[in-house]
C-alpha cells in the first residue's frame, strides 16, 4: 500500500478513536498535517482549543509563532509533518495523562514509522519525554537538553531528534523566543548536511 493510503486510512481511524475519555469529549480529533514525505516531523504535546475546532495542528497562537520560526529558516507547513502525541484536546488546555498517552501514542509510532523522517523535533516536555524514551534515551528537564541533539537507529535508518521549547513559551516568557529561534536556526544547519 502506499504511503498517502496508508495515512490517509491512519487519519481515519483517528478521527473516530474512543480509545480514551478523550474521544467523547473532542469536537475534532487532530491527526496532523504536512507533507507525508517530509524530512522533519514535529511533535508537539496535544491540541488546544483552535486546534480542536479546526482539526488541524497549531492554528492557535501558538502555530502562529511555530509558522513564524519555520518561514524563519525558509521552510513552510507544506514540507513538514506536524502532530501530537495526544490527538484530541485534554479539558481547558491541560497536560495530557500518562493513560492518555499510553492509549494515544501507536498512532505516532505509525505516523513515524510511515513518514520516516530524518529529523524529529519535540515540542515541549512531554513530547520530549516519549520520544526520547521511545528511542532509548533519558529524558531531562528540556531547559538543559532544548537543541541538543540525540542520534537514534530505527529500522529505517537513523532519526535525529532534536528536543524544543514549545512554540507557546514565546507567548509566555518572551524570552525564551531568542531560545526558539537559535534553535530553528541548528535545525536549519543540520537540515543543510542531512542533504
Amino acid at each position: 500500500m502506499k504511503k498517502n493510503e496508508v495515512m490517509k486510512k491512519l487519519e481515519e481511524k483517528i478521527k473516530t478513536c474512543k480509545k480514551c475519555p478523550l474521544g467523547e469529549l473532542r469536537t475534532n480529533a487532530v491527526p496532523g498535517s504536512g507533507s507525508y514525505d517530509a524530512q522533519i516531523m514535529f511533535v508537539g504535546e496535544a491540541p488546544g482549543y483552535w486546534e480542536d475546532q479546526k482539526g488541524l495542528p497549531f492554528v492557535g497562537r501558538a502555530g502562529k509563532v511555530l509558522d513564524e520560526l519555520l518561514e524563519g529558516i525558509g521552510l513552510t507547513r507544506e514540507e513538514v509533518y506536524i502532530t501530537n502525541i495526544v490527538k484530541c484536546r485534554p479539558p481547558n488546555n491541560r497536560d495530557p495523562t500518562e493513560e492518555e498517552i499510553k492509549a494515544c501514542s501507536p498512532y505516532l509510532d505509525k505516523q513515524i514509522d510511515v513518514i520516516r523522517p530524518k529529523v524529529i523535533v519535540p515540542l515541549g516536555r512531554h513530547s520530549m519525554a516519549y520520544i526520547l524514551k521511545k528511542f532509548g534515551f533519558e529524558p531531562e528537564p528540556i531547559s538543559k537538553i532544548h537543541g541538543k541533539t540525540f542520534e537514534a537507529k530505527t529500522l529505517f535508518g537513523k532519526i535525529i531528534i532534536m528536543p524544543m521549547y514549545h512554540p507557546a513559551v514565546a507567548l509566555y516568557r518572551p524570552q525564551l523566543r531568542e531560545e526558539l529561534e537559535k534553535d530553528f536556526k541548528k535545525l536549519k544547519e543540520m537540515l543543510k548536511e542531512l542533504s
